[in-house]
């Protein structure tokens, strides 16, 4: 939000904690810059006098267009700050969860700005994956819904708008039905946790990393009809075989997390996710580039 020039106050109920997310932020752009990926069209200096904190929530809200809620993801967290949040803010707030688990209606039902609530749900990291989930409760108005896919892309962010609301949104469907299948090809050892993840790095995820499944069966045929004609009988065969949706625990998730941590103890895990982060950071360029 910053990169454009909008005014961006931090919140948090613990102070130490904003100051903390100050300093970080200060540093973190200034690298960024350094390094020559700094997203907007402000330098970092510019863009950091944008952003002030505080410990207040009335300070943090009054007055703002737009407000996007990262509280843990937890129903009763939520639904006590939305409560607090509603008798502060007036008509003109976008008020948007970036919760991946929750449907907006289950923390807006009772509030009286509830026609201004949606999902606005980033995908981690957000500042290098810049898909945005915009989710509507039943009684979101469409101009908030609007206004918020609008700010989203005015802010360089590539949003979607769901009809409705559902259960895990759109991301966490496709990935929970991905997890769901490599997890019953562990468990039934067909493969290895580290040959299942090459099938996607070096398979599958560098074909989704430009387009999309559908579009990948439409160029993978004479377009989908053909796609269809060809395959509908052989993927519907394959999908029976499936079996029943596993639980991720016992034994199983035993021996998924022992050879993860062989590929990556949890002391490597930060030094891991700076390489995945430098590496969405590339691929972010090649494809602004192609």
């Amino acid at each position: 939000f910053a990169g454009v020039g909008y005014q961006v106050t931090i919140y948090d109920i613990i102070p130490d904690i904003v100051e903390k997310a100050l300093k970080e932020t200060k540093l973190e752009l200034d690298s960024i810059e350094k390094q020559g990926l700094l997203r907007g069209n402000l330098n970092a200096a510019e863009q950091f006098a944008c952003i002030s904190g505080t410990d207040n929530l009335k300070d943090a809200i009054t007055g703002a267009i737009y407000v996007q809620e990262c509280v843990p993801e937890r129903l009763d967290i939520k639904k006590k700050l939305y409560t607090e949040v509603d008798g502060l803010v007036g008509p003109n707030t976008i008020l948007a969860s970036s919760t991946s688990t929750f449907m907006p209606s289950l923390f807006s039902e009772d509030m009286k700005h509830r026609a201004q609530v949606l999902v606005a749900h980033p995908v981690n990291p957000p500042y290098y994956v810049p898909l945005v989930e915009i989710v509507p409760a039943p009684w979101t108005k469409s101009e908030y819904t609007a206004k918020a896919r609008e700010l989203m892309t005015e802010i360089g962010q590539k949003p979607v708008t769901l009809s409705r609301q559902i259960e895990g949104f759109a991301l966490n469907r496709i990935q929970y039905a991905i997890l769901n299948e490599t997890w019953r090809l562990v468990a039934d050892g067909i493969l290895s946790v580290k040959d299942i993840d090459v099938v996607m790095s070096e398979g599958l995820g560098m074909r989704y990393a430009f387009l999309g499944p559908l579009e990948t069966a439409h160029l993978n045929a004479e377009g989908m009809l053909n796609y269809c004609d060809r395959y509908c009988n052989t993927i519907h065969a394959v999908s029976q075989t499936m079996g029943p949706t596993p639980r991720m625990e016992g034994k199983v998730a035993e021996q998924v997390a022992k050879e993860l941590e062989e590929m990556v103890p949890i002391d490597k895990l930060p030094e891991r996710r700076a390489w995945r982060d430098a590496c969405l950071t590339k691929l972010a360029q090649l494809k602004k580039n192609i």
